[in-house]
């Protein structure tokens, strides 16, 4: 009886609980989870495993140093063929005179950057002049007007770009950025309570009715212009010549689809103007702006990444700036003395590289010297001391599979 016993225990032990019978070892290895045993999940797929040795590794810090220090040497010297004016006029109103007269400005609000081919230096120019006025008999947004006269030291262009400057404006603060409803911009309908309960805090809607465009982006566009560019006395013995620059093209290709002609509200009268649009829109609107036309709008949409930054505001492509004397007006509108920024004019020329920024040279060329300087250093290391190798064939990854054995 005990040997029948055992013979129905061992037959029992191959149904399951459910009385279904137990899986045979195939049906085991098909339903584990256990990766197939193939080259790429069993990560066996062939790798390069280098040896760094010094025949790799000295040869390469020399070719890396060869190639850098030209590119480095091209860069620095396209961006040391253009020319940069830079005026600052933060305390025009002041520190400038307003009886009509013109005063020389601070060293410190201005500064002549010129190409390194130029024939004569900075401080043999002239400084610039500066005048204030205040008339409550312009127009809106032309009363503060500051008037600075410059000198071009030589034929500037053609390829002449006419930048504003901020310093310590951080429009890369997070609460900022968010702040705006691109759907809005892109013409649909949102009401008062969408624009209160999005992105736009704190400038979204009042008395029910919401502000196009909305948020903090908008209602802080830069709303100081620059009207009059002229030359003085031309050489020819004319009058006074205008320099004619256009905002037209200025924004990056692409970015007008981003806004529309006409958004999708009813009527004008449906939404107001952010606040501190009221020196353009003093009454509300009469008609609704045109944000795909108004590129000075859309490149300041374009939040920098640093707290001091300069944006495009008008062009000249095809006209040189010949070598005289300049006029240049701005009308103050914009507030920088409140959170210890600086507004500065940037006429600047471009080269093959873009404008002037010699920093991303000077990095190749300082990355060239550390390779050589260290292929040097390494290479008097292995004359002086040199290290002995091991034998590369006792590497695990050379040697022959033993799995098994």
């Amino acid at each position: 009886m005990a040997i029948f016993n055992r013979k129905n225990k061992a037959k029992a032990a191959d149904i399951d609980n459910n009385g279904d019978a137990a899986p045979t070892e195939k049906e085991k290895v098909k339903w584990s989870k256990r990766p197939a045993n193939t080259a790429f999940k069993q990560q066996r797929l062939k790798a390069w495993q280098p040896i760094l040795t010094p025949k790799a590794v000295l040869p390469t810090l020399f070719i890396i140093g060869l190639i850098f220090a030209p590119i480095g040497a091209l860069i620095v010297w396209g961006s040391g063929k253009v020319t940069t004016i830079t005026l600052d006029y933060t305390q025009c109103d002041a520190s400038a005179p307003t009886d009509g007269s013109f005063a020389v400005m601070p060293s410190s609000a201005y500064g002549y950057d010129l190409k390194s081919s130029s024939p004569i230096s900075a401080s043999s120019i002239s400084a610039p002049t500066w005048s204030f006025s205040n008339d409550t008999s312009r127009s809106i947004g032309e009363q503060a007007r500051c008037e600075i006269e410059f000198e071009a030291p030589y034929d500037l262009g053609p390829g002449v770009f006419l930048y504003y400057k901020l310093t310590n404006y951080y429009q890369n603060h997070r609460r900022y950025v968010q702040s705006l409803d691109s759907s809005q911009l892109k013409g649909d309908y949102r009401s008062a309570s969408d624009i209160d309960s999005g992105d736009c805090k704190p400038i979204t809607s009042s008395g029910g009715k919401p502000y196009y465009p909305c948020g903090l982006i908008a209602n802080s566009v830069f709303n100081d212009t620059f009207p009059q560019f002229v030359m003085l006395n031309p050489q020819n013995g004319a009058q006074n010549q205008t320099y004619n620059f256009t905002d037209s093209g200025i924004a990056w290709g692409g970015i007008a689809k981003n806004y529309v002609e006409t958004p999708g509200y009813g009527s004008p009268s449906d939404v107001l103007p952010p606040p501190n649009w009221h020196l353009k829109y003093p009454n509300g609107y009469s008609e609704f702006p045109n944000l795909r036309a108004d590129e000075h709008f859309q490149i300041w949409m374009r939040v920098a990444a640093l707290p001091t930054f300069r944006k495009l505001w008008a062009r000249n492509d095809h006209e040189v700036m010949t070598q005289g004397r300049y006029r240049v007006v701005a009308n103050m509108n914009y507030p920088v003395k409140q959170f210890s920024g600086t507004k500065s004019i940037v006429i600047s020329t471009v080269s093959w590289i873009g404008g002037k920024q010699p920093f991303l040279g000077w990095a190749y060329i300082a990355a060239a010297i550390l390779c050589v300087v260290l292929a040097l250093a390494g290479l008097i290391r292995h004359l002086v001391k040199p290290r002995k190798l091991g034998d590369m064939t006792l590497l695990s990854w050379n040697q022959p599979n033993t799995i098994g054995r």
